[in-house]
């Protein structure tokens, strides 16, 4: 991760720690070759996520050690999900980098776990977004004192104002939810939580790049996803692996995250329907 901020606190005793590669474009570069290079001999291989609201001159600095370094063995992965979303999705890598996987399928497997991530927030303005498609009349009712908006960015894009009887088409399985507070408050999420046949409600605090990504502060971010590591494993193993025929790794679906190569031989890892009553 870029940033301490989107480091969750571990799900159980098998999630392997979260190691932050802070202020990247503050620090000399050469310090910050230094600790990757540490990571890579300590580890063998290094995935970093960082959402697309990452600040650019971090991004370029990844991009630059990764070249300096002259190593496939760094990968850079920037998801489609908001900073909630990935900050869950690299939880559940840290919780299956205790399993028996290869780095290649590890790191691929963050290309299929964002299917089962359902991720929004709930908004004081919608006035900035352009995440999510926002009508006119939104736009105008964003402007009266108090209006809220419940949004769901991924993996499917919805907006609601928030109202009694509104909802979100959410996950046909069984998750947790997990909020993150900013400037905002509202009781609408409880009630959403119910209505997705949530676990339960886990919070945490709201990522800094939040704020950017939704084009608000006053913001409430939501995220459901799947917490049992068994249901995780079950999902990665059952796709069909090939290896990758530049670098050789072993990759589930239609990428290599290392060297961006695409193997001639693969099967896409489609999104597998999980059962309602699965246990999250």
């Amino acid at each position: 991760m870029t940033s301490a901020d989107m480091a969750l606190p571990v799900q159980d005793e098998r999630t392997m720690p979260a190691v932050v590669l802070r202020d990247l474009d503050q620090r000399p570069l050469e310090h910050a070759l230094a600790e990757l290079h540490a990571l890579i001999e300590q580890y063998g291989y290094v995935v970093v996520l960082c959402s697309q609201a990452t600040p650019e001159p971090v991004v370029r600095r990844l991009y630059t050690l990764r070249s300096l370094l002259e190593s496939d063995r760094v990968a850079v992965f920037r998801p489609g999900l908001p900073p909630l979303g990935v900050a869950v999705l690299a939880r559940q890598l840290r919780q299956l980098a205790s399993c028996d996987l290869s780095p290649g399928v590890l790191a691929s497997a963050g290309r299929l776990l964002t299917h089962y991530v359902h991720a929004g927030a709930v908004l004081g303005s919608v006035a900035r977004l352009d995440r999510v498609p926002v009508g006119l009349k939104a736009h105008a009712k964003s402007w009266v004192p108090g209006s809220q908006f419940a949004v769901v960015a991924h993996p499917e894009p919805q907006l609601v104002k928030v109202a009694p009887g509104a909802t979100l088409k959410g996950p046909e399985f069984s998750t947790w939810m997990l909020v993150a507070k900013g400037q905002l408050q509202t009781d609408w999420l409880t009630g959403l939580a119910k209505e997705w046949t949530s676990h339960g409600l886990r919070e945490t605090p709201l990522p800094a790049e939040s704020a950017r990504w939704w084009g608000t502060g006053r913001v409430i971010e939501f995220c459901s996803y799947l917490a049992d590591l068994s249901v995780l494993y079950q999902l990665v193993a059952s796709v069909r692996q090939s290896t990758c025929h530049w670098c050789g790794l072993d990759v589930i679906g239609d990428l290599c995250v290392f060297c961006s190569a695409t193997p001639p031989v693969h099967e896409p890892a489609a999104p597998r329907a999980l059962d309602r009553r699965t246990p999250a």
